[in-house]
């Protein structure tokens, strides 16, 4: 009888598996699957490309052999990615159309919403919650659940690769799901910088009403990265209409930005208010637990196997963003690839220059702030009380300086570390820091050695 696809491979597998590393096995050949087996074809989908001309390369020759044992016969096996269509998604800045058919607000019928153009991963299931996004996590959900009833508008802010699209567009997806059929809520998402080039568009083309009408239609409206907003003041204007005629309407507004409303520099004032009404969450650097947790979801989706001490070492090196862990798995992946070595906690430490070993260094916000008072001759606790003179005060904006600059620490966490500041007072001594370096050549001086210092002391 000939065997399956699926049958042969799980034979294959099960006379290959007791000559291997336990770890080479589960890491490069369990997490294959067999696609079909015809013509003496045996065709296996590995999980990436690097995956796919590893497993050729190193273990094709003696799964091959395997296969031609069982079938007592010609065998061929043909290794490569995915070969089914991937699920189509949309990239980060997709923007949802409406029709040319859809009907704008004072006509009669109003058909069914076309769905926006969603990534399909980005749901609330497949975000890791931890203590640095809760409050983020949460109020998207209390929004996606009772839209312009929990938080109007909802805007999270945070730096790239936190997850802010992704529980941006988590809502959307909840509610479509929620939604009855067969007219489902009326939703766009928008990064910024496309509304900024439609609105250009629309002037160009002298076609603003129709601008208006699309995006005053909408029961939901995500626009991504506001920041890009700042100092385009006709595009300022017509968002603040849209807004007013959404939010008094009813309607669900969710806002993105890189940094908190009062730091948009160059948005009106009028904006930042409105941005304001509703909930500001920030979203920070997720911490160990997190970036563990995360790890281990992304390994298991792409069916990968990664013992607890690497992703103990990835956890530890990679500390910024979501983005950055899996940035780090794909290199990891490549480098393992390209060297035709096996994925050790050695090959880590080597994919990943200074990633955990004896003395390692990692700034934080207290290490920083101690070393700016050594240079200014005075004690980190100085600087984190409530002092206020000229000896305290300049040393303290600098260092408030340089910890937004290295490390992007959110402002409120700036603000614990020197007495639990609040966040204008911190943007204030930036501030400062920022038009001194302008002007002072002996100031800018200090501050740039500082700033090398502390750069080498992080790489």
């Amino acid at each position: 009888m000939t065997p399956n696809a699926t049958d042969l491979w799980k034979r294959i597998l099960e006379q290959a598996r007791p000559g291997l590393p336990d770890q080479s096995f589960r890491t490069w050949i369990s997490s294959a699957k067999a696609v079909s087996w015809s013509g003496g074809v045996l065709h296996i989908a590995a999980t990436s490309r690097f995956h796919a001309e590893w497993l050729e390369d190193k273990y094709g020759p003696l799964l091959q052999e395997i296969a031609v044992r069982i079938v007592r016969g010609p065998a061929e096996l043909r290794i490569s990615s995915e070969p089914t269509a991937p699920e189509r998604t949309a990239p980060e800045i997709s923007v949802t159309q409406v029709a040319e058919t859809e009907t704008l607000p004072g006509m009669a019928h109003s058909p069914p919403a076309p769905r926006p153009a969603l990534n399909s991963r980005y749901t609330f299931n497949r975000f890791i919650v931890g203590e640095s996004n809760r409050l983020a996590q949460a109020a998207s959900l209390a929004v996606a659940e009772r839209p312009a009833r929990s938080y109007n508008p909802l805007f999270l802010y945070g730096a790239t690769g936190l997850g802010k699209t992704h529980l941006m567009q988590a809502i959307a997806h909840h509610m479509l799901e929620q939604a009855e059929a067969p007219r489902g809520p009326r939703i766009c998402y928008i990064p910024a910088e496309q509304f900024v080039n439609e609105m250009v568009a629309a002037i160009y083309h002298q076609d603003t009403d129709a601008f208006r009408g699309r995006y005053r239609s909408y029961d939901l409206l995500l626009v991504d990265d506001v920041q890009f907003l700042r100092r385009k003041e006709h595009t300022q204007e017509e968002f603040f209409h849209t807004f007013n005629v959404l939010y008094n309407g009813g309607r669900q507004i969710v806002l993105t930005s890189d940094r908190h409303p009062k730091e948009l520099e160059g948005l009106e004032e009028r904006l930042v208010s409105r941005f304001e009404w509703g909930l500001v969450a920030d979203l920070n650097p997720p911490d160990y637990e997190t970036r563990v947790a995360i790890l281990r979801r992304k390994a298991k989706e792409d069916r990968i196997f990664l013992p607890p001490e690497i992703l103990d070492l990835v956890a530890r090196r990679c500390r910024s963003s979501v983005r950055e862990l899996e940035g780090a798995i794909i290199k990891l992946l490549a480098f393992s690839s390209l060297t035709r070595q096996e994925l050790t906690l050695d090959l880590a430490n080597v994919a990943l220059p200074g990633a955990g070993g004896p003395g390692e260094v990692h700034l934080s916000p207290t290490m920083i702030r101690d070393r700016v008072g050594e240079v200014w001759g005075v004690t980190g606790e100085a600087l984190a009380s409530p002092r206020r003179t000229r000896t305290v005060a300049v040393p303290r904006q600098v260092a408030m300086f340089l910890i937004r600059e290295l490390l992007d620490t959110p402002l409120k966490q700036i603000g614990r570390a020197f007495g639990g500041r609040d966040h204008s007072t911190v943007i204030h001594s930036i501030r400062k820091v920022e038009e001194r370096l302008g002007s002072d050549t002996r100031f800018r001086t200090a501050v740039e050695r500082l700033r090398r210092e502390l750069r080498k002391k992080s790489a």
